[in-house]
């Protein structure tokens, strides 16, 4: 698998190499060239764990043997994304039975799989941003992991509290930082970090968020498990509807159509931090102050994957029909979430906000699929305070909601990021 920088095309690596290296020269995502294209049938009538090695098999190419690619999806891969039915030909893609409650569970665990297969030195510093589920996942991902130092930054008051009680509770060679800014500035930070080289080569750094294409090539599976899982017949009726912040999960689902997927097309939905939808219908570019809202998850005004996307159209392999962009806005939230539990489902802010975008965009005869990103537990207080109805807590979260918080705050300063990179070091 070849992959160029898409800042600049000159930087070309190995699956492998993008893995360890995370972030290109002028801080550019790595991204293929092109696409296996896929015999979708006899791959939707396979199990999860078979089809996603074959998947990821028809990606890496020789730079990994079957074997090693079962084993690493096999360890990842280890909990299922039932398609639950909602109400009239309309489902919920449930990404949340994970270890850490949330969709990204599927990527952080297969980025630990393809970071073992790909490092090279004993030691690891992996620097990373949250905006909520993140943090979780590649915490619980990398945890005692040794040679492995994990710091996640996170902004402060920003998320919800059991949300950072997953990863902020576990300490050893995990350190988080409460900063002081919005998810945006958290990200220009971790992009800093790769701006330094000598930093980078100093600590041999990496990075966990969805710019790191692993990550976002796990995703890629559980499109496939959502088809897998209507008749037949129906499936190039499927429309995907998708919670959306950074835009990797958007990017990972046009993967999938990309290589023979299906399904018809895709909606983005976003929360008032509606960048994306406003360039979708006006062709600028002019991400606003980020605003907080009940999805916090998605409160990015500057989506780090959308070169991504980008990419996928000017290779000629997905198509602007493919593709829908939708703001949601808090009012509205509220009312999918009332609305679904009055069907019987009860969701989040995240998941409400891609059902009231494919609400609003399916057409007679379509099935409509919006993707749970994570438990309803995790914004425990919101729903119960929306829906007037208590959620248990499942025993994952009540465990860690009594622990105490390890977690250090830190202004949204690279030279106070940096030093405290060096610390660890001294203290490793």
């Amino acid at each position: 698998m070849q992959l160029v920088n898409l800042k600049v095309p000159a930087e070309q690596v190995s699956f492998l190499q993008a893995v360890r290296t995370g972030l290109g020269q002028q801080q550019g995502l790595f991204f293929p060239t092109k696409w296996p294209q896929l015999d979708c049938d006899a791959l939707l009538q396979l199990p999860l764990q078979a089809r996603s090695t074959a998947i990821m098999k028809a990606l890496f190419g020789d730079e990994l043997t079957e074997q090693q690619i079962q084993q690493m999806v096999e360890q990842a891969f280890t909990f299922p994304a039932p398609l639950q039915p909602v109400k009239d030909e309309l489902y919920c893609l449930e990404l949340f039975h994970g270890p850490t409650l949330a969709f990204k569970d599927f990527g952080g665990r297969f980025m630990a799989q393809a970071l073992g297969q790909a490092k090279q030195q004993d030691k690891v510093t992996i620097v990373t941003a949250t905006s909520g589920d993140t943090g979780a996942a590649v915490a619980q991902a990398f945890y005692r992991q040794p040679g492995v130092q994990v710091v996640i930054l996170y902004p402060k008051g920003k998320i919800s509290s059991l949300q950072e009680k997953l990863f902020s509770t576990l300490g050893e060679n995990i350190t988080t930082l409460a900063i002081d800014g919005d998810f945006d500035q958290c990200q220009a930070l971790v992009k800093q970090v790769f701006d330094h080289q000598a930093l980078v080569k100093r600590l041999n750094i990496n990075s966990a968020n969805s710019i790191n294409i692993s990550r976002l090539l796990a995703q890629v599976c559980y499109y496939f498990e959502a088809l897998a899982q209507l008749p037949a017949e129906r499936r190039q009726d499927a429309v995907f509807a998708v919670p959306s912040g950074n835009f990797g999960n958007v990017t990972a689902g046009l993967i999938a159509k990309a290589m023979g997927l299906p399904f018809k097309r895709m909606v983005a939905a976003t929360n008032i931090n509606d960048t994306v939808p406003r360039y979708w219908r006006d062709g600028q570019w002019q991400p606003k102050a980020t605003q907080a809202t009940l999805s916090n998850a998605m409160d990015i005004s500057a989506p780090n994957n959308w070169p991504r996307v980008e990419a996928l159209l000017q290779q000629g392999v997905i198509q602007r029909a493919d593709l829908e962009a939708v703001a949601v806005d808090e009012d509205d939230t509220q009312l999918g979430m009332r609305q679904l539990a009055a069907d019987g489902y009860i969701s989040e802010p995240h998941a409400a906000v891609a059902y009231k975008a494919l609400k609003r965009s399916l057409q007679p005869g379509e099935i409509g699929i919006f993707l749970g990103t994570a438990h309803p537990a995790k914004f425990k207080e919101q729903v119960e305070n929306i829906l007037g109805c208590p959620i248990a807590l499942p025993p994952v979260l009540a465990k860690c909601q009594a622990e105490p918080s390890l977690s250090r705050e830190l202004p949204a300063d690279f030279a106070a990021l940096e030093q405290l990179l060096l610390e660890l070091e001294d203290h490793a």
